[in-house]
């Protein structure tokens, strides 16, 4: 019997990373909700502006893509990747509001 093959799944320190800037983007009422997965070859985790919507944005670690252009993205609604790279504070610049704004 072969053992069950482990999910990728987000480590402490960059969910702490990740929360940070949920946080912020709650408390200007902006998102709403989030979900994590572990999947088979990476984590995601999901941003909602509303609990029923699909997700806006989805923060995914995928390991596999470490040595070519980073482990981490940023993906938007449309499937469109808004921002990739090795250091996942980086990638999250992306929601930075100077660059970055929300269109509701």
């Amino acid at each position: 019997m072969r053992p069950a093959p482990q999910s990728v799944m987000w480590e402490r320190r960059e969910l702490d990373i990740i929360l940070r800037v949920y946080g912020h983007f709650v408390g200007r009422g902006e998102w709403k909700d989030y979900a994590i997965d572990g999947l088979k070859d990476q984590a995601v985790f999901s941003i909602f502006r509303r609990h029923s919507e699909m997700p806006m944005y989805a923060v995914i670690k995928a390991p596999a893509e470490a040595q070519r252009q980073g482990a981490y993205k940023v993906v938007g609604m449309d499937g469109k990747i808004l921002k990739r790279g090795h250091d996942l504070a980086q990638v999250l610049r992306v929601f930075d509001k100077k660059r970055f704004h929300v269109v509701d």
